[in-house]
């Protein structure tokens, strides 16, 4: 637009408020927005927590002779029970796959971190980030988009410490992998591991879920019905995308716990 003159003032002005209001609203917006996509594709950083893990698997190790030797003594004790040989056969070889496991468990999950962080970024990359800004043609409606706009900024804060959270999970994670590992490898404990390994892999790959639907609304906002209310397109995307972490992690562990609770009642019905 051309710079204000006399001739232009009536127009001009009104225009310059517009776009300095607009400047104004969508500075936190920017900030907050950046925050989260960082927090949606940035590889996790767990070298912090290496030497924890190195504790957590040297711990686990003591028990793998006690296994092995244990197995050893079921297979000789089986004689010719073929149910209990094979038993024995089956366990020995679980017990090889769970060192094999547990001993390559930090880069198995460095991997999976990586592969998360890889196809998210491809994944956000298909974004336009104008998309997430009130623009310019808004300005008529301006009324109605700025209340809005606070909504919307509440909106990135909350998904912000909630990613934020998540990567706090998925960086401890690397710790209780192994962990995972062994108790889902030990019959008594598997249902512990289950409820590990479902919650560490569902907050791994959850963004890669979360880049999908912001894909989704912005494809959602270039439909003429949405397109005038964009701003309330974008609340409900990153609403969605919050209640959707949420479900999705801690569903994970309510479902384990109500099975873990369900196995225990069992038990206790017997005794």
């Amino acid at each position: 637009m051309a710079d204000c003159a006399l001739l232009n003032l009536g127009t001009c002005l009104p225009q310059k408020f517009f776009e300095y209001v607009l400047y104004i609203v969508n500075a936190p917006i920017n900030r907050f927005l950046s925050l989260n996509l960082n927090l949606l594709s940035e590889r996790i950083n767990i070298t912090i927590f290496s030497e924890f893990w190195v504790i957590i698997v040297y711990m686990l190790s003591m028990f793998y002779a006690l296994m092995l030797v244990a197995t050893g003594f079921s297979f000789m004790l089986s004689g010719h029970d073929v149910v209990k040989r094979e038993n024995s056969k089956q366990w020995l070889r679980n017990i090889v796959i769970m060192i094999i496991l547990i001993q390559s468990s930090f880069f198995i999950y460095q991997l999976a971190i990586d592969l998360s962080s890889n196809i998210t970024s491809a994944t956000l990359s298909l974004l336009d980030r104008t998309f997430f800004n009130i623009s310019l043609n808004e300005i008529n409606d301006i009324a109605l988009q700025l209340p809005f706009s606070f909504l919307y900024i509440t909106t990135l804060i909350t998904s912000s410490v909630i990613l934020t959270i998540r990567y706090a999970f998925v960086a401890v994670g690397v710790v209780l992998f192994p962990l995972a590992i062994f108790f889902y490898f030990f019959n008594p404990l598997k249902q512990y591991g289950v409820l590990l390994l479902n919650f560490l892999g569902i907050s791994i790959f959850i963004t890669f879920l979360d880049s999908i639907l912001l894909i989704g609304f912005s494809k959602l906002a270039e439909v003429d019905l949405f397109s005038d209310i964009r701003i309330i397109v974008l609340i409900c995307a990153f609403m969605i995308i919050n209640l959707f972490m949420l479900f999705m992690m801690f569903f994970s562990i309510i479902k384990a716990g109500l099975s873990i609770y369900s196995d225990i009642k069992t038990i206790g019905s017997f005794i």
